[in-house]
């Protein structure tokens, strides 16, 4: 099962499961609130010339010692989660690669019981390929080994359960968290320049209906972007899958019920002085995954997050989006979508644009 079918059909519990009670290695539960942090991070799926798969082990000073991974890691404010993967597998393997394709994106939340956090991770998986380098193994890092393994050889390795997924292999069960807390997708930290700056995960939907017209809301006065058209969508609840969250932003801002096809990219932008409704200048870095979604039996939009970021939605005919002033993520989805359907059926929105 891919994650875009798991994210599906878990669309009426938008929740990652947080019933279970974290264990000690002593088999105790955990009773200690735990202190919720959320990350964004990149890996690469990369193999060689027969066919083996790169991997990496945690060493002892990682809070998953000996556990084997793909190479990646934690996506700095403002970088591009493709610039991540290569720096990141640079730096755990020798190795330099260059991005082929997004492969998958990806949620889970974790406790680290030993560090008093709960962890919620947003991974971006891509299709990678070696350039040059060296395989090389590290000392006194947090990952100490790096190999190519056939996937008989991960199966019987004790994998994260992130990359077991991304293998296409039975995942083992993390150990959730007893008592996440809460996180809201818009968290500022203080950044070194004295600004505040805010990295932030979100989903949204390049939704259609039988008759090919695309959805789209307003942006509302007080926003960046104010006046501007823009995808249905928004940031990711803590311990929210990408697509249920999707799923979930589409019905609150334009009271449609969507059906997810497939991931269709991801778009990462920074503004270094974003202002909006708080009043000040914020270092914002936002990470967005958007998916092709149907809308079998449209009606007509009606806003019910009502006060928030979208004014209002509305169905365009295709022949009259080129026209309208979109966001700069929404010019980048629907290019997306235009190369991908290229050559099967036309594009209205390419011939729109000419």
């Amino acid at each position: 099962m891919t994650t875009l079918q798991h994210s599906a059909q878990s669309a009426r519990s938008t929740r990652l499961n947080r019933s279970r009670a974290t264990r000690t290695t002593t088999g105790r539960p955990v009773r200690t609130p735990l202190q919720p942090i959320r990350r964004i991070a990149a890996y690469g799926i990369c193999t060689d010339d027969e066919g083996r798969v790169l991997l990496v082990r945690a060493s002892r000073r990682s809070s998953t010692p000996l556990r084997w991974s793909l190479p990646g890691g934690a996506v700095d404010h403002g970088e591009a989660p493709t610039d991540t993967v290569v720096r990141e597998t640079a730096a755990e393997t020798g190795l330099s690669v260059s991005v082929v394709r997004l492969v998958d994106v990806q949620a889970d939340l974790r406790a680290v019981a030993s560090r008093g956090l709960s962890i919620h991770t947003d991974r971006l998986i891509y299709e990678v390929r070696v350039r040059g380098g060296a395989l090389r193994d590290r000392i006194g890092q947090t990952t100490d080994l790096a190999r190519f393994v056939t996937l008989e050889e991960a199966a019987r390795l004790p994998l994260r359960a992130f990359t077991a997924t991304a293998l296409g292999l039975p995942a083992p069960v993390e150990r959730l968290p007893d008592d996440t807390g809460s996180l809201p997708s818009f968290h500022l930290v203080p950044g070194p320049d004295g600004l505040p700056r805010a990295q932030r995960f979100a989903a949204y939907a390049v939704a259609t209906d039988p008759r090919g017209r695309l959805l789209l809301t307003r942006i509302a006065d007080g926003y960046p972007g104010a006046g501007h058209w823009h995808l249905p969508g928004g940031g990711t609840d803590y311990g929210e899958q990408p697509g249920a969250a999707l799923i979930r932003e589409l019905a609150e801002e334009t009271g449609q019920r969507g059906r997810l096809l497939h991931l269709l990219g991801v778009a990462s932008h920074r503004d270094p002085a974003s202002l909006g409704p708080e009043g000040y200048p914020i270092d914002w870095h936002g990470v967005r995954a958007y998916y092709r979604v149907v809308v079998d039996r449209p009606t007509r939009p009606r806003v019910h997050d009502v006060g928030g970021s979208t004014s209002e939605a509305r169905w365009f005919p295709m022949s009259r989006v080129a026209r309208l002033p979109l966001t700069e993520v929404t010019r980048e989805a629907l290019a997306e979508l235009d190369a991908q359907t290229r050559g099967l059926t036309g594009s209205t929105w390419a011939s729109s644009r000419n």
